[in-house]
């Protein structure tokens, strides 16, 4: 199993870190390793997360951790994290870019 993550992903880890920075340094550094942390079990056990609700397939699932859904789709034996969206906002289809 490979854990690709993609752009928006990345990028979306990297605005949970200065968003959270702005309060806490030592949260900010707990809060994004918990997110890693929480990817690498996926490496075990790629059907953890529920199937997004919003998509309705079944290879596109998500986990949840804090306040956060952090969705990923399954393809063959490589994993991709499409982003991490937090929990209040609207979350449609389109906002992540699949493969």
């Amino acid at each position: 199993m490979v854990i690709f993550w993609s752009a928006p992903a990345r990028q979306d880890l990297f605005a949970i870190h200065q968003y959270i920075a702005q309060d806490s340094k030592h949260y900010t550094a707990r809060v994004v390793q918990d997110i890693t942390d929480k990817v690498e079990v996926l490496f075990e056990l790629p059907r953890l997360g529920k199937i997004v609700t919003e998509i309705g397939e079944e290879q596109v699932r998500e986990i949840s951790l804090y306040s956060y859904r952090i969705l990923y789709e399954l393809q063959e034996d490589t994993l991709y994290i499409h982003g991490i969206f937090h929990k209040r906002r609207q979350f449609k289809p389109e906002n992540i870019q699949r493969r």
